[in-house]
């Protein structure tokens, strides 16, 4: 583990700020990525005053917002049945799909925001917000929220704590059950906003 997190910090340090731009347009389109692989290393070079905070955040959010967009008009010029046939070809199996709809339906705009702060979710809650035909700046504003807060923490947890991977496992897990348990409450919170204005 300690040389896998070496190894990254490493290659970060080598690539650099475009380096960090393609890996988190990378993590943020359709093929699987974690984010925390790319940023925590990132946060331990702010700390060591390699890297700036600001310039990490700014080319994170960059390249989070290209792979967002980049989901949103695949799904929006290829449409729903061409993902469910042909999506898997493209690391989109139908049942992530599915419940990508599900969760975009029961939750309405506000999920392209929540959803990019719940692992497994963030990656793919562009693709039915392209295929509902989001209202661009709506899906601009959520998603920018969303995956500036995300990689927010991130970059704060490998600055403050560093390279020890055992304490960011355990207070990444905490932070990821902190979010969602956040979300639960905005999500009450929304729903009785939009039932009040109805």
């Amino acid at each position: 583990m300690h040389e896998l997190a070496q190894l990254l910090v490493d290659a970060i340090s080598d690539w650099g700020y475009l380096g960090i731009f393609i890996m988190m347009a990378i993590e943020s389109s359709f093929i699987p990525f974690p984010s925390e692989i790319v940023l925590i290393p990132a946060g331990y070079l702010a700390s060591q005053g390699e890297m700036s905070i600001v310039l990490i955040m700014l080319v994170a959010l960059a390249g989070s917002m290209v792979g967002a967009f980049t989901n949103y008009y695949l799904a929006l010029t290829l449409g729903r049945k061409f993902l469910l046939r042909y999506g898997k070809y493209f690391f989109i199996k139908e049942e992530a799909l599915l419940k990508m709809e599900n969760f975009f339906e029961k939750h309405g705009h506000i999920s392209t925001f929540s959803g990019r702060l719940i692992p497994g979710i963030r990656q793919l809650i562009s693709i039915p917000a392209g295929l509902a035909r989001m209202n661009l700046a709506q899906f601009s504003l959520f998603t920018a929220l969303g995956a500036g807060i995300w990689a927010l923490v991130l970059v704060l947890l490998g600055y403050i704590i560093g390279e020890n991977q055992a304490l960011i496992a355990e207070y990444l897990h905490q932070i990821t059950l902190g979010v969602v348990v956040t979300l639960v409450f905005v999500g009450i919170a929304y729903y009785f906003y939009q039932k009040k204005r109805a």
